[in-house]
């Protein structure tokens, strides 16, 4: 097991992804109380003033006992924000920065001169070499089924691609939402597992509670993969497509774009329009974060009990 330097007090070996619009303090806090890495989007506060207030009020909320936190940082052109919440970041000391949609080595020497550590979301095998090429300490590695920004290969392929040439920590993403899926994560080689749909429904996420009922009440086959409203392609649930009086049949069809739309356009489509991956079928209640660690910390447990039994 690959793991950074203050990361064995996890009560299971997991991380509450950063999701757009979904994520905040209160889920970040009471998840790092509970032994699982909390994180957050950092334009999920409009203003860096506020990204900074957010994170201040984190750190007041945990002490050392608890796991560390995390911060994602959107290291692209349409973000006109990376370079002053980069610089938050490093006078918080960030434990754990993930990037996405770039991999940059200024960024990564940034994040490691105060001892914090960088992980990067990768979806082939092109985007993981360049990130490891950058210095992360970290890939995740974003398989198909995954809410948000999501791959489409297999998670036995990627992972085991990538651990052909990288020896840093190697988080998986996609439909985990149970414990045994963690400890399946696991044997495949992953160190950590990346769960995002399953976070949506509690009480402490940020997500309307019309959101979260129908996070409940989907299926895998509600899960709609389409680039029409990002620019590039990401999972979404078919039933808000349709409130919006888009067709996901059409939506299906839509070309992949060059590019990710401006931050703008992006904050105004994902309001209503919204993500989750296809792990929603096991999803049937609404817990507090503390709640869904617990469980998923006995239920990884019974797994890895269980297949010690069998084996």
């Amino acid at each position: 097991m690959s793991l950074p330097e203050g990361f064995s007090n996890l009560s299971v070996p997991a991380i509450a992804a950063p999701m757009f619009l979904v994520s905040g303090p209160g889920l970040v806090t009471e998840c790092c109380r509970a032994g699982v890495v909390g994180t957050f989007p950092a334009l999920n506060q409009r203003t860096t003033e506020g990204f900074d207030e957010w994170l201040t009020q984190i750190e007041e909320g945990l002490d050392d006992s608890c796991a560390p936190y995390g911060v994602n940082l959107i290291v692209h052109r349409t973000n006109p924000r990376v370079q002053a919440d980069l610089e938050v970041c490093v006078r918080h000391r960030v434990p754990l920065v993930i990037t996405s949609l770039g991999a940059v080595s200024e960024l990564v020497e940034a994040v490691h001169s105060y001892g914090g550590v960088v992980f990067h979301d990768v979806t082939n095998l092109r985007h993981a070499r360049k990130a490891a090429g950058a210095g992360v300490d970290g890939l995740i590695a974003v398989c198909g089924g995954a809410g948000g920004h999501a791959g489409t290969m297999s998670p036995f392929a990627l992972t085991s691609e990538i651990r052909q040439f990288f020896e840093g920590t190697l988080i998986l993403a996609g439909s985990i939402s149970h414990g045994r899926q963690i400890a399946a994560a696991r044997m495949m080689g992953a160190d950590l597992a990346y769960l995002g749909t399953r976070f949506i429904a509690t009480q402490e996420s940020m997500a309307s509670a019309d959101y979260k009922e129908m996070v409940v009440g989907a299926d895998a086959k509600d899960i709609v993969y389409t680039s029409a409203i990002s620019g590039i392609h990401a999972n979404f649930l078919g039933p808000s497509l349709v409130a919006n009086d888009l067709d996901p049949e059409v939506l299906k069809k839509h070309e992949a774009q060059p590019d990710l739309k401006p931050i703008e356009d992006e904050v105004k489509a994902w309001k209503t329009v919204w993500s989750a991956g296809q792990g929603v079928g096991t999803i049937d209640d609404v817990p507090s974060a503390a709640e869904l660690c617990a469980r998923l910390g006995e239920e990884y447990r019974s797994a890895l009990a269980s297949g010690r039994q069998e084996i």
